[in-house]
């Protein structure tokens, strides 16, 4: 069963709620965030309740800093699949606006988290209750859960205010429980985070991005029309625009893409700005090995495997075709590996 994706924590129905939820914005969700969805797996287990994550959309750090340069390590999309085989039911993906910033850490605990529960909401009702409020009450916001599992570095509210002991102590009044994850350490000396995934594709160190992730690093987007150029040599690209994604080391990458009908197809791919043929923004480039179809307009995720090189100038197409034929022998043999 697909995992439910909700919107927001306004009018939820009865059975929206309830849930025991990992809260934070799990960008990348990493074997880090993984610790912390398992702590509300074993409350949810515990209470024979449903698995939820609670992150936001956009990320908090775009609405406080609009100006930053990109830094998003996936989609809302991408969080959702990543969050599937971890047997998490629900994804409440909350709006991060201006109402959002300005709560205080107890009103998030209380107005989001909490919310009075259904039947707290209909013990209310009355025989002089209006109809119209008697439909109303039982439809109140928040989440209602049942238990919370955070990060030890944890923080909510306006101003960062709130701590994990502090929403304990919230929970305790609101009637839900609150367990935190310890720092987890690698036995590899990694540090499992999203800045230090962050690091690694800065580095272009594919395969320390990957043992932090549990996963390699994947971009995800709409195939758009490019110059075309690369039919004109025999090698067709799939051109997918970054967004805001955080910008890897640009160079040349053996990659694997899922295509919209399942199928994983092994390439190569360059990322960055092609300094022969200057782009005005950063793209990713595809060479789909053993491939034709078209697939413009369709969404293609491209896992980035290994970078094989930089980016490079050639003095011409022929030099240019050579390189890219030996950097598909590079791809096929990583891949092979």
């Amino acid at each position: 069963m697909a995992i439910e994706v909700i919107c927001g924590w306004r009018d939820l129905t009865p059975d929206q709620k309830g849930a025991a939820v990992a809260i934070g914005a799990f960008d990348g969700v990493h074997r880090g965030h993984q610790a912390v969805i398992a702590a509300a797996r074993d409350a949810a287990r515990a209470l024979d309740a449903p698995l939820a994550v609670v992150s936001f959309d956009p990320h908090p750090r775009r609405w406080f800093q609009p100006d930053a340069a990109p830094f998003r390590l996936m989609t809302p999309d991408q969080m959702a699949r990543a969050l599937e085989p971890l047997g998490v039911d629900r994804l409440y993906l909350l709006p991060f606006d201006a109402d959002m910033a300005a709560m205080s850490d107890e009103d998030f605990a209380r107005e989001v988290l909490a919310g009075p529960p259904p039947q707290v909401a209909r013990s209310a009702i009355g025989q002089d209750t209006p109809q119209v409020a008697r439909s109303a009450i039982g439809q109140k916001d928040g989440l209602g859960v049942r238990h919370a599992a955070v990060g030890f570095d944890f923080t909510f509210g306006k101003g960062r205010t709130g701590s994990p002991e502090a929403l304990r102590r919230y929970g305790a009044d609101l009637g839900f429980t609150v367990s935190t994850v310890e720092r987890l350490d690698d036995p590899n000396g990694l540090k499992l985070s999203s800045s230090a995934v962050r690091e690694a594709l800065q580095a272009g160190d594919m395969d320390r991005a990957a043992a932090i992730l549990g996963r390699p690093f994947a971009i995800a987007g709409e195939v758009v029309h490019g110059d075309k150029r690369g039919r004109t040599i025999g090698i067709p690209t799939a051109n997918i625009p970054l967004a805001d994604y955080m910008r890897p080391a640009y160079g040349i990458y053996a990659t694997r893409s899922r295509l919209p009908d399942g199928r994983i197809i092994d390439g190569v791919a360059n990322l960055g700005i092609r300094p022969m043929f200057e782009t005005e923004q950063p793209m990713l480039e595809v060479w789909l090995f053993d491939f034709d179809g078209d697939l413009y307009g369709q969404t293609l995720e491209t896992d980035l495997i290994a970078r094989l090189r930089g980016e490079m100038k050639f003095d011409g197409l022929d030099a240019l075709k050579a390189q890219i034929n030996a950097d598909a022998v590079a791809a096929r043999a990583v891949l092979a590996g």
